[in-house]
């Protein structure tokens, strides 16, 4: 088992060191989405989490706030122009959602931001997916876990 695990993670590894830039902030917006459901997943019936989900709940919002510092990271302000600057707004938002969420519990909040980062993922995905995307930069993404 231990193998095929090993297996697995070299190729994933494999598929992001050679993935385009498109296709790398599709996978950020990806791992942000999969870690805001897992969030809201911490949520009970009642709207409110358990006190055994709470450190839980914490780890997931900061993953995502990982992620959103990547992309934020990942623009590029002088050639982006409008759209750049819009999108780190959104981005410098959502992390303060985020962080506000985490201290109220807010599930509102974490819905509203996995409902933009969704839409935002599927711009993404159909960018990635329209044009022919050239080798990402080797330093683009580092060390960044967007796994759950």
């Amino acid at each position: 088992m231990a193998f095929m695990n090993n297996a697995y993670a070299a190729y994933q590894n494999t598929g992001i060191k050679t993935a385009s830039q498109g296709k790398l902030v599709v996978l950020l917006y990806e791992g942000a989405v999969k870690n805001l459901t897992y969030a809201l997943e911490c949520f009970g019936a009642d709207g409110k989490i358990e006190a055994k989900n709470i450190e839980k709940f914490g780890n997931y919002l900061m993953k995502v706030q990982d992620i959103i510092s990547e992309l934020q990271a990942s623009l590029n302000m002088s050639a982006g122009g409008e759209i750049a600057s819009n999108l780190m707004s959104l981005y410098i938002y959502f992390n303060r959602e985020l962080t506000s969420a985490n201290i109220s519990k807010d599930k509102k909040k974490v819905e509203f931001v996995l409902n933009m980062m969704s839409q935002l993922s599927s711009a993404w995905n159909q960018a990635a997916n329209s044009q022919s995307n050239a080798p990402a930069a080797t330093g683009f993404g580092g060390g960044l876990n967007i796994e759950g």
